[in-house]
């Protein structure tokens, strides 16, 4: 059992004990210190947090755990329920509260939830937001409110609606174009909210769905994150049904995946290369994702004569550097699409919508879209140290052995070679390096990566 504090919030897993994992008392004593935190911030008489949560079967009780702390701080809460994470972040601004909490553990299995906190932009906070909470917290510095000072709860029950509606209104989605075109789709949501969202938003651009796992029960059917190996059910269904592609996001709807028609993973790395594509083809602009993510990005930005950087890995890195670049996409290599017209923050039902007005628009089926960008594979491994190694003097060292090659530092060494790239990381939490590579061949990929760690080792020894 894990408990995980950070500067993006604390996750753990239900159940055990104080301090070893996300129990009622460790959720309360985070939510009282992002409370405090936002009180001292704002320096307002009265504050307001929205707070929403996906399907988890914890889920409930951490949100009225949560809600019930911040109105003992005197913050007023408005409660939108079972949602999304980039509908919380939608309904920040649009409610022109202070800040956001929302429930969920992403891709994690069911015994993990989760707070992720949100600034008064409906946007994750920064590291040093991150670290103020973070010593809220260790020295329990609340101050609640008299009794009289309490604040309420009100309650709005469609903001998943308000949320669709929001997407629609997008220069570039066309919900007759795409009703036209006449589509069919799967759409696995894992058993959690994303079972309200997509279908919803997909029928309203006159889509026609065949729901998967899209009770919003809590109890995942399969491994939730979206990846190929656990989702053979979809893959099968797609072709069953002659469907024109499968669509799967996470518990909390900010990574999104397709399928194509022959039940073939599209890639979770190509969500954004296409999403971009597309607006990139309207609309002149530079691109960010993060050190992490593929090539491939890069490739589809110049070819519509943009520009390309890469953040540190993180959401609210590849934010930033959107912000400071005039980006018109962005987002992270695990399916999470970023589009500042609609708000800065990874959102499948943007995503979803930008994809199949592009499909509509251009007539081809999913695999010869797939087809039409330059294919990389990747690898990700990592090797294993001992607790007494200098991990920074061993990046420092690899990066002096390729001081010939483009280097980034930014995050960890990245190598971009001609034809290959290779991305070093040290963990924040257990002695050990990821090995991120990317290559035109798995096998190109996987021989890259083990001749990092041949090399890791040689400078060890």
């Amino acid at each position: 059992m894990t408990l995980i504090k950070s500067i993006s919030g604390i996750r753990g897993t239900i159940g055990g004990n104080t301090g070893e994992n996300l129990t009622p008392v460790d959720t309360v004593k985070f939510a009282a210190a992002y409370g405090s935190w936002l009180k001292k911030e704002s320096k307002k008489e009265k504050n307001k947090v929205v707070v929403g949560r996906d399907a988890r079967i914890s889920g409930k009780m951490i949100q009225e755990l949560t809600m019930n702390t911040l109105i003992g701080l005197g913050i007023d809460v408005i409660d939108i329920g079972l949602s999304t994470t980039p509908t919380v972040e939608v309904a920040v601004p649009l409610e022109k509260a202070d800040g956001g909490i929302i429930l969920t553990a992403s891709h994690n299995p069911k015994q993990w939830n989760a707070l992720k906190l949100l600034n008064n932009k409906g946007e994750f906070l920064d590291g040093e937001a991150g670290a103020k909470i973070l010593q809220i917290a260790e020295t329990e510095d609340f101050e609640f409110s008299q009794v009289d000072d309490l604040g309420e709860i009100s309650v709005i029950e469609d903001y998943i609606d308000r949320h669709i509606e929001e997407v629609l209104k997008l220069k570039l989605v066309d919900p007759e174009k795409v009703e036209q075109a006449n589509l069919k789709v799967i759409v696995d949501a894992v058993n959690s909210s994303g079972g309200i969202a997509i279908p919803a938003l997909l029928k309203k651009m006159g889509v026609e769905v065949i729901e998967l796992y899209c009770e919003p029960n809590g109890h995942f059917p399969h491994n939730p994150e979206p990846l190929k190996e656990h989702l053979a059910d979809i893959c099968e269904l797609v072709k069953k049904e002659k469907a024109d592609f499968g669509i799967v996001v996470d518990p909390d709807v900010d990574r999104l995946a397709f399928i194509d028609e022959n039940g073939e993973m599209f890639g979770e790395e190509y969500t954004l290369v296409a999403c971009a594509d597309y607006v990139l083809s309207k609309t002149s602009g530079n691109t960010v994702s993060n050190l992490s993510s593929s090539r491939a990005l890069r490739d589809v930005t110049q070819k519509h004569g943009g520009s390309y950087e890469a953040s540190a890995v993180g959401e609210v890195n590849v934010v930033k550097l959107m912000k400071d670049n005039n980006a018109v996409i962005g987002g992270e290599g695990n399916g999470g699409i970023i589009y500042p017209k609609a708000h800065y923050g990874r959102d499948s039902l943007v995503g979803a919508a930008l994809f199949l007005t592009y499909l509509a628009e251009i007539g081809k089926k999913v695999s010869q879209l797939r087809a039409e960008y330059p294919s990389y594979f990747m690898s990700k491994n990592k090797i294993e140290l001992t607790p007494d190694l200098d991990v920074d003097g061993i990046l420092k060292a690899v990066e002096k052995r390729h001081s010939s090659e483009e280097i980034s530092t930014v995050d960890g060494v990245k190598i971009d070679f001609p034809e290959n790239w290779v991305h070093l990381r040290k963990s924040n939490t257990e002695p050990i390096i990821r090995i991120y590579t990317e290559a035109k061949s798995q096998q190109e990929a996987d021989e890259l990566a083990q001749k990092m760690i041949k090399e890791i080792r040689d400078i060890i020894s």
